[in-house]
């Protein structure tokens, strides 16, 4: 495919594996603050300590559609509007008294996210070697989260940490694209970090626990054009 460069636009799809979850600062003074059990009705306790809060991922996967506008010999604007699906874990330790008594419980939450993103990036690329030509990109993308509610009707005494639908975030990256005879084949590495704070603040110790909350996502895909 000597020519394809010189195409003003191309149009292809992406597959890709995904790693979501979230940069979390707690409260201030997090381990000095007091939970009753109202705030927390799924431990049995007269009192509560948050001793800390992290985010662990689970591998997820994302489908897209990819659309390449040239703007000059090495720089390309895209845009990939995708699905993705993928699942965050909160992970609390909560120091529990009871009649005096203390314990440590490791208590974990979890966020599944089905997202449509709408990346919009600059692709600047290297000379062209051989069939070979690496690249990297930056740009922002608009995140709508369609799960973001989903359990939202569940009973007081099972509380889930729900996140708002809307997130901006800044995107970077780098790949190497393959050009075959009738396609061309990319390999990319992305990640994507949040702008807006996530968390919705709602009375309860998981949630109030946390002062701000912002997405990451790492992503591995292999586009075809």
């Amino acid at each position: 495919m000597p020519n394809y460069d010189a195409k003003p636009y191309h149009f292809g799809f992406i597959l890709g594996i995904n790693q979501m979850l979230f940069s979390v600062k707690p409260i201030d003074s997090l381990p000095l603050v007091k939970w009753d059990q109202l705030q927390s009705p799924d431990i049995f306790a007269d009192s509560l300590f948050v001793q800390s809060v992290t985010s662990s991922p689970k591998p997820g996967f994302t489908v897209g559609i990819v659309g390449s506008l040239r703007l000059s010999k090495s720089v390309d604007l895209r845009f990939v509007p995708s699905l993705s699906f993928g699942e965050r874990l909160l992970n609390y330790s909560i120091l529990a008294f009871n009649e005096g008594d203390a314990q440590l419980i490791e208590t974990t939450k979890s966020i599944t996210s089905t997202t449509i993103d709408f990346p919009l990036t600059f692709k600047y690329k290297s000379k062209r070697l051989n069939n070979m030509r690496m690249y990297v990109l930056g740009g922002v993308k608009y995140t709508l989260d369609l799960a973001s509610q989903k359990k939202a009707q569940e009973s007081s005494s099972d509380i889930t940490v729900k996140i708002n639908k809307h997130d901006i975030a800044l995107e970077v990256g780098a790949g190497v694209d393959f050009y075959a005879d009738l396609f061309k084949f990319g390999i990319e590495i992305k990640m994507g970090y949040g702008f807006n704070n996530m968390v919705k603040h709602e009375g309860n110790l998981y949630s109030d626990s946390i002062d701000k909350l912002n997405s990451k996502v790492f992503l591995l895909s292999f586009t075809f054009e």
